[in-house]
C-alpha cells in the first residue's frame, strides 16, 4: 500500500482521512501544486514552491513551503515506486473549523497532503512518433482570479468537460476581446511565421512553471524569437503551430483547432526544436 503525506505524517493512503468540516472540502479553499519528476528528478521545484507561496499569501494561509523539507518528502514519496517518471501533487488547505462559514477561521492549522502518482514519459523527440493534441475553442466562462493555483477547479472541470464531450483532448478559451487566455488545464504557445507568442500574464491565467521554464530555455539557447503578448483567436486560427504545456505534458503539440488542421497534421519542427531546449534545460532551474 502506498503511503501519503498527511499533516506531517506519511501514513498508508486507505488510511488518509480529513474532516468534513475541512475548508478545501467544503469551499475549496486551498492552494496546489504538481511537481513532474523524471527519472525520479524534479523540474522547477524551487519555482513551484515559490508559487505555492505566493499563491498561500495571497489567499491568507499561514503556511510557508520551505524547499529543504519539500525535497525531502518528494524524495521519501517517489522511493516507493520503481517507475522512473512520477508527478508529486501538494495540496494546502486553511484548515478545519467548528462550524461552515464563510469567512476565514481564526487559529486552525492548515491541511497539507501530498502522495506521488505516475506520469507519461518525456515527449519523444521525433515528429512521426510523439502525441499530438486536438483541441476545441470556447469563451472563458471561470473566475477573474485565474493567476491563484487554486484547488477551487470548478470553472477548469467543466470547460475541460466541454472538451472531452467534444471528443477532444482540450479546451482552448478567450476572453470577451476574442484573446487567448490559456487551456482548460495548460498554458498556450502560438508560432507564426517563425514567431513564438504566448499570452502576457494577468489575472486570467495561470503562471504556469512549464511555461516559465520554456521561456527560460528558448531564451538560453538564444536562437528563438519568442514574444509575450496578447494572442488573438484569430492569430491561433491562422497558425503554422500551436503548443500545450504544463507539467504532465511539457510541449504538447496541437495537431488540430476546431476539426481544422494545424500546418500538415502533425507536430512542426519548431515544437521539435523548442522541446529538444526545453529538455537541455529543465533540470537546471
Amino acid at each position: 500500500m502506498a503511503k501519503v503525506l498527511l499533516n506531517n505524517a506519511f501514513v498508508d493512503e486507505s488510511e488518509a482521512k480529513i474532516s468534513p468540516m475541512d475548508r478545501g472540502f467544503l469551499f475549496g479553499d486551498g492552494i496546489y501544486e504538481v511537481i513532474p519528476c523524471y527519472q525520479k528528478k524534479p523540474v522547477g521545484l524551487k519555482l513551484h514552491l515559490q508559487r505555492m507561496n505566493n499563491g498561500l499569501n495571497e489567499i491568507g494561509i499561514q503556511y510557508e513551503a520551505k524547499l529543504e523539507e519539500w525535497q525531502s518528502t518528494i524524495q521519501t514519496l517517489l522511493e516507493q515506486y520503481e517507475a522512473p517518471d512520477m508527478g508529486v501533487y501538494i495540496h494546502i488547505s486553511r484548515g478545519t473549523d467548528t462550524k461552515r462559514f464563510h469567512a476565514y477561521p481564526q487559529n486552525v492549522s492548515p491541511t497539507v497532503f501530498a502522495y506521488a502518482f505516475a506520469i507519461p514519459p518525456s515527449q519523444v523527440l521525433d515528429r512521426d512518433k510523439a502525441k499530438g493534441f486536438r483541441v476545441t475553442t470556447v469563451e472563458d466562462l471561470r473566475w477573474q482570479r485565474c493567476h491563484i493555483k487554486s484547488t477551487s477547479l470548478l470553472g477548469n472541470v467543466m470547460h475541460f468537460q466541454q472538451g472531452q464531450d467534444a471528443g477532444k483532448d482540450e479546451v482552448i478559451l478567450y476572453n470577451e476581446h476574442k484573446n487567448i487566455t490559456e487551456a482548460a488545464a495548460c498554458n498556450i504557445f502560438v508560432v507564426k511565421d517563425g514567431i513564438i507568442y504566448t499570452p502576457a500574464l494577468d489575472n486570467h491565467l495561470l503562471p504556469g512553471i512549464t511555461r516559465r521554464i520554456i521561456i527560460d530555455s528558448l531564451a538560453h539557447a538564444g536562437n528563438f524569437d519568442l514574444r509575450e503578448q496578447a494572442v488573438s483567436l484569430s492569430m491561433l486560427e491562422d497558425c503554422d503551430e500551436a503548443w500545450l504545456t504544463s507539467s504532465s505534458k511539457e510541449i504538447g503539440p496541437i495537431v488540430e483547432i476546431d476539426d481544422k488542421k494545424v500546418g500538415d497534421g502533425r507536430p512542426g519542427k519548431m515544437w521539435l526544436a523548442a522541446q529538444t531546449a526545453y529538455n537541455a534545460y529543465k533540470f537546471t532551474c
